[in-house]
């Protein structure tokens, strides 16, 4: 039996999730968690065969997450589930650990694919990640946002998308201030005076 544990923080996402893999032989919901610290305490507490994590959660985020969990338990396949597109986040969750990236447009065959491919031990990669991996190893040249730290991205892209600080900061419940402090580091490493540069930059690199 393969006992899954699945993290998203809206329980209606959680259901449909349950009615989807519902008819993978041999697979059972075994838990459910609405946030990181339960995903840390359950995974803590439990043995599980997978882990279905979405990316964006209040407070730690998905990536957090995701390395926190590779710590403390190296072999559990991690399959991420979010509604980013892979542009956004597939190359940097599968260097963390995470045996697969799946965006939630997805179809429920190919969520059940990449569910028996990831608790069978493999790597789901889809044919969008696979182009943008080929794309990596061609290039040479590291692109600026890659020396951001996870949350730093992750705020990147909030504000390249248009959120406010104070918008960016009730979604990852951090304080304005701290927020602030987080673009401020973000302009410095990408060497850009503003937010719009930002924008532009995230634009051009596909990242929104």
């Amino acid at each position: 039996m393969i006992k899954m544990l699945v993290a998203d923080d809206h329980a209606v996402v959680r259901k449909g999730l349950k009615e989807i893999v519902g008819n993978i032989p041999q697979l059972v919901v075994a838990d459910e968690a609405c946030n990181g610290d339960e995903v840390m305490r359950k995974v803590w507490q439990n043995d599980y065969d997978l882990l279905l994590l979405d990316i964006t959660m209040p407070g730690r985020s998905g990536l957090e997450v995701l390395k926190e969990v590779k710590n403390l338990k190296p072999q559990l396949p991690i399959l991420i589930l979010s509604i980013h597109p892979e542009e956004h986040y597939a190359v940097r969750v599968l260097r963390a650990g995470a045996s697969g990236y799946l965006n939630k447009e997805s179809a429920p065959d190919e969520l059940r694919s990449a569910i028996e491919k990831v608790a069978a031990g493999g790597k789901y990669v889809s044919p969008i990640v696979a182009e943008i991996l080929a794309s990596e190893l061609v290039d040479s040249e590291k692109a600026a946002h890659e020396s951001l730290s996870d949350r730093e991205y992750e705020i990147m892209c909030m504000v390249a998308t248009g959120k406010t600080v104070k918008q960016a900061a009730t979604e990852l419940k951090l304080s304005p201030k701290t927020v602030s402090s987080y673009i401020h580091r973000i302009l410095v490493k990408m060497r850009m005076r503003n937010k719009s540069q930002l924008t532009r930059y995230a634009i051009e690199h596909l990242l929104i």
